[in-house]
């Protein structure tokens, strides 16, 4: 049976197009067929960070209906399936997001894993997607106005008839994750199932428009996006070894050999 996961967050720059994008790229890797959909049809980011920008037809092509939706499904990283949204303020005025329950419908006979990146915040266009989704996530930041809000999309999610599974926190300090996780159920109330650290290489990797689970695959917030994935898919989290680790006997026994000698 499918899966669908909405990631939410309750405000903007939490970093939920990354997780979204990182998680679909993972799962699809792990070899499930996975569907990615920006449902962010008014402050898309998705087409952005795959760089699918100058797609033809997009979700809002489909929502305003003038395209099928088969020709708004782009190939992605890893053989991930990836629905954008466009990027014009036009084409985002003539959508209707009240078409989205049809799209979702033609695509859940299609994966096993649908990812549906919501738009942020507490809107008429964010409901349906937190109402359909199976699970919905929350992304969110150590930080309290980022904590407030995505308690507001909890309670919106349940009034909705949905179910939260649990929230990431993103951009952590990694000499404080215990706290934090304490901090985020009790205020929250839904469990911690993944804490991203702060990582350079995120932005490195969204600049060359690439998953970071891809273009860095040994740092540190790739390896917490592989756990949370490998939880999803209820597979065994397994370590991506870095460059040094697989090195061959030759090889460290040659770096050994000529290693230069310090100055005396």
């Amino acid at each position: 049976m499918v899966k669908v996961y909405t990631i939410a967050s309750g405000k903007g720059g939490t970093g939920k197009t990354t997780v979204s994008v990182n998680l679909g790229t993972t799962l699809a890797q792990l070899g499930k067929k996975t569907y990615l959909m920006d449902a962010d049809i008014g402050m898309a980011n998705v087409g952005l960070v795959l760089g699918l920008q100058d797609a033809p037809v997009t979700l809002h092509e489909v929502l305003a209906g003038k395209g099928n939706i088969n020709d708004a499904i782009y190939e992605g990283p890893c053989g991930l399936n990836v629905i954008p949204s466009g990027i014009s303020l036009q084409g985002f005025q003539q959508a209707d997001p009240d078409r989205i329950r049809d799209v979702l419908g033609d695509l859940v006979d299609r994966c096993e894993y649908l990812i549906i990146d919501a738009p942020a915040g507490i809107s008429k266009d964010g409901v349906v997607p937190l109402a359909v989704a199976d699970e919905v996530i929350l992304v969110v930041n150590p930080e309290l106005s980022s904590i407030v809000d995505a308690l507001k999309t909890k309670i919106l999610t349940e009034v909705v008839g949905g179910h939260v599974l649990g929230s990431i926190i993103n951009r952590v300090d990694q000499e404080k994750t215990e706290a934090i996780t304490k901090k985020m159920e009790k205020v929250i109330g839904v469990k911690v199932i993944g804490i991203i650290p702060e990582d350079a290489n995120v932005r490195r990797a969204s600049s060359a428009k690439t998953p970071i689970v891809l273009k860095f695959p040994a740092s540190p917030a790739a390896k917490a996006i592989r756990r949370v994935a490998s939880d999803l898919a209820g597979v065994s989290y397994v370590e991506e070894k870095t460059a040094a680790s697989k090195e061959g006997f030759i090889d460290r026994l040659s770096k050994a050999l000529f290693r230069k000698k310090p100055a005396e």
